[in-house]
């Protein structure tokens, strides 16, 4: 009889378990935007949601694709969360189709920019790669713009980087380019013409995003602001990026890259830390 009950459990326990897999299996996507979809078809915020098999949502690891080195760009940075900052802008912009995912993963895996977004825990890398696309995100209109609106030479005195004639330095790229100093520095360091030549920012999506890098990481205290025990965070970034806006200057631009900042911190469920606002 004991026999007997045990066949019955069993079968009825694979009846059930066949019965979840087909119910799992006719889930459908519709998850809130803040979560993803799970190769099962439900909804969560945690890596067994956003990890391997993800179907849409900010996945960890694209659908379809090898797992993702955990610390790496592309780990923190999806495509997802890329294309999700660009989703708002109109197709006119010419931006939409110039910045590129795969051009910002160029540039930020070159070994001249070792330890961007990938220095320190988890939760600093998160919040430096936040803090640098709130500060594209407002440089560009959410990458919309490649090119500043009101054109100007932005030509000063220089030996070492003279000014091309006819050339103008306005901003250019994600995080605006201006002067000839900083193009004559940049394309020194990256081994590119950018002071006879400044449209090259313009023109190519990994050169644009170098250009970017290069201000980050060796021209400004931006990555240490972000990374370093005690730096300054966000507000830093901005000092650093647009001095001008702090202490009542444009506080308009300030609480705008503050609340981009907040919300990409939100997009990569990390904190914000202290020290937001100039």
């Amino acid at each position: 009889m004991a026999k007997c009950a045990n066949i019955v459990v069993l079968v009825m326990a694979t009846l059930i378990l066949v019965g979840e897999m087909h119910f799992i299996s006719a889930q459908k996507c519709g998850c809130p935007e803040q979560e993803c979809c799970s190769k099962w078809g439900y909804c969560g915020t945690t890596q067994s949601y956003c990890g391997v098999g993800c179907q849409q949502g900010p996945c960890t690891v694209p659908s379809g694709s090898s797992p993702t080195p955990f610390g790496s760009i592309e780990y923190t940075i999806t495509k997802a969360f890329f294309d999700r900052i660009k989703a708002g802008i109109p197709a006119s912009c010419k931006g939409k189709n110039f910045y590129t995912y795969e051009g910002f993963i160029s540039a930020a895996r070159a070994r001249m920019f070792s330890g961007f977004g990938t220095t320190g825990s988890l939760t600093v890398q998160k919040r430096e790669l936040a803090a640098f696309f709130a500060n594209v995100a407002h440089e560009t209109g959410s990458m919309c713009y490649i090119e500043e609106i009101v054109k100007r030479t932005y030509c000063q005195p220089s030996t070492q980087y003279p000014c091309a004639p006819g050339k103008q330095y306005y901003g250019r790229g994600p995080l605006q380019l201006t002067w000839n100093y900083n193009y004559g520095a940049a394309g020194q360091f990256l081994g590119l013409p950018l002071l006879r030549n400044p449209d090259l920012v313009a023109q190519k999506s990994d050169v644009a995003f170098k250009t970017s890098l290069w201000f980050w990481m060796r021209n400004s205290n931006c990555h240490r602001a972000m990374t370093s025990p005690g730096g300054s965070g966000f507000a830093g970034t901005i000092r650093a990026i647009n001095g001008g806006e702090c202490g009542g200057g444009n506080p308009a631009a300030v609480n705008n890259r503050v609340n981009l900042y907040k919300k990409f911190c939100g997009w990569l469920q990390v904190t914000t830390g202290s020290n937001l606002s100039c």
